[in-house]
């Protein structure tokens, strides 16, 4: 028996590249120039290929590692003469067929017969689509967090689209996955779907069943109206952040007894200019405050990295006659209550009347959704993507509080929060943390000066 150290042969300029796919595992017969394992850099994807016939004894790698010329990819016990090993019945690599799935190796003897099979045609993406992720792996031969085979730019083109990789099968070179299998996917799901945006990102791996199709007309009289063009470009973006990010939401509640109180007198105060003073001004200015203090609140996730911002520019959802629109207020931390309040007002205007600009509505880094004019005790406002984190508030109510120094209970008016935040940046600390802050600031608004 002779063991052969495969190591990783010549790769060019790049001294360390990470290893994303494991082609083969202990057991498996291989032949020469078959791939082993597939190597991605920031520029290329490759393969790294066996340099001859053998049965794999032991990886020496994981999905993850990186690895550079010389590093020690598997150990082998080559064929004695040169022929290819009897291959134990496992999945192939790149099959994409479920007849591919048979006994463990370990039931079948050596000399049994070759076990044939009839063809089955490879299954369509909105088929594939189905199939659970257990059975997924065991069809395509991946292992549990490996990654599909497919380029750098693919899998960037696939992120963008919020497609897993994993339930495609693909048309290029040993199943390679190219762009054009990643545009007919989403093609054929939203075309299964109707409406199944939500299907797309971590939708795709949810098995989601076509949207129902119901004559409604044969049970009572209805009345047909399209959606408004807000609606339907704000529905698809809200359907796939609430599949895409793992939300969590914080409720609390802060006094704002005293601020209602100063909010109140500065309005008696400005009565003659006009200007109306909205509880949304002190908000704004509350919440840059605390997000200076957390700043990953004030962040993006971009692929592995945190992207945090230095600037504060605030969004707030505008209730429309055709829909949900957020004017983002720009430079929130530079101006002061009184001019927040105007540009609040002015902003929520164009809204109203359908004149906000594209530029109104972008760049923005947190968001504060108000219904505190309609009413609830709390609610799960929806992230806006690519902010991480949107601040919901509710009706304030007059509750009984706790005084430590009279002990005794005590009138107060209280103001709901739900701070929903994106689990895989914040954790549930952060974010009470945060809201806590929060609540504090606007409790005692001088903290805004510290």
């Amino acid at each position: 028996m002779t063991i052969k150290e495969v190591q990783v042969p010549d790769i060019g300029d790049f001294a360390s590249v990470d290893v994303t796919e494991i082609l083969v595992k202990p057991g498996d017969a291989v032949k020469p120039e078959q791939s082993l394992i597939t190597v991605e850099s920031d520029k290329a994807s490759m393969e790294i290929p066996s340099p001859a016939a053998g049965v794999v004894k032991e990886l020496r790698v994981k999905v993850g590692d990186k690895v550079s010329e010389g590093s020690l990819v598997l150990l082998m016990e080559l064929d004695a003469d040169g022929a290819t090993a009897a291959p134990a019945v496992s999945a192939p690599a790149q099959s994409a067929t479920p007849v591919a799935l048979a006994a463990p190796a370990a039931a079948v003897p050596v000399a049994a017969a070759p076990v044939t099979t009839a063809p089955v045609a490879p299954l369509s993406p909105v088929v594939a689509a189905a199939v659970s992720a257990p059975v997924a792996e065991a069809v395509t031969g991946a292992a549990p967090g490996s990654l599909p085979h497919a380029s750098p730019s693919v899998r960037k083109f696939a992120r963008e689209l919020g497609v897993d990789l994993r339930q495609l099968q693909g048309s290029g070179p040993k199943g390679r996955i190219q762009q054009s299998d990643v545009q007919a996917y989403v093609k054929a799901v939203i075309a299964q779907g109707g409406t199944a945006t939500a299907a797309l990102g971590a939708g795709s791996s949810l098995n989601l069943l076509p949207w129902p199709k119901v004559d409604f007309a044969k049970f009572g009289p209805i009345e047909s109206k399209p959606l408004s063009r807000i609606k339907k470009l704000s529905g698809a973006n809200l359907a796939r952040n609430w599949v895409v990010i793992p939300h969590v939401t914080n409720n609390d509640e802060a006094d704002i007894t005293d601020l209602e109180a100063f909010r109140v007198a500065l309005n008696q105060e400005q009565a003659k200019s006009g200007l109306k003073i909205t509880m949304l001004a002190f908000l704004i200015k509350a919440c840059v405050a605390a997000l200076k203090k957390y700043p990953e609140m004030n962040s993006s996730l971009e692929g592995d990295n945190l992207v945090l911002k230095q600037y504060w520019h605030i969004g707030f959802a505008a209730d429309t006659p055709n829909g949900l629109v957020v004017p983002v207020i720009r430079d929130a931390d530079r101006k002061g209550v009184l001019e927040l309040a105007r540009e609040t007002g002015a902003l929520a205007a164009k809204a109203r009347e359908g004149k906000l600009s594209p530029a109104e509505m972008q760049g923005g880094t947190f968001s504060i959704s108000s219904l505190g004019g309609i009413g609830g005790t709390s609610f799960t406002p929806i992230i806006n993507a690519p902010e991480v984190a949107i601040l919901g508030v509710s009706r304030s109510a007059m509750k009984p509080a706790w005084n430590e120094d009279t002990q005794s209970f005590e009138p107060r008016l209280m103001l709901p929060l739900s701070l929903s935040y994106d689990h895989r940046v914040i954790d549930g600390a952060a974010g009470a943390r945060f809201n806590a802050y929060l609540a504090q600031v606007l409790a005692d608004f001088r903290r805004v000066l510290l």
